[in-house]
């Protein structure tokens, strides 16, 4: 691994991690279900951002269930934070328009 990739993943994780504190910490707080969905948004992602470097540093070995070529998890950690950042806009313009 290349010295500017461990920067880059110091700082994704650095900050990461800030963002699913925070997020945790929000959701202890609130109980609207589109502030939730943002917050499991960005504790997935952060489990994404966890599990892509551990597979490029070798620790995990991706396996098992291929979709088009792609290892399942590493498709589920691509679009699962989407998927519930999507569901959180949709509740908070539901919500605004009425």
């Amino acid at each position: 691994m290349l010295q500017s990739e461990i920067v880059l993943y110091t700082i994704k994780l650095i900050f990461g991690g800030i963002v699913a504190f925070l997020a945790i910490m929000l959701w202890s707080k609130t109980k609207d279900a589109a502030w939730m969905s943002l917050v499991a948004g960005a504790v997935t992602s952060y489990a994404g951002i966890v599990y892509e470097m551990m597979i490029d540093l070798g620790i995990i070995v991706p396996g098992g269930i291929y979709i088009a070529g792609i290892p399942l998890a590493t498709l589920l950690f691509t679009i699962v934070p989407s998927v519930f950042f999507i569901i959180a806009f949709i509740l908070m313009i539901i919500r605004t328009r009425y």
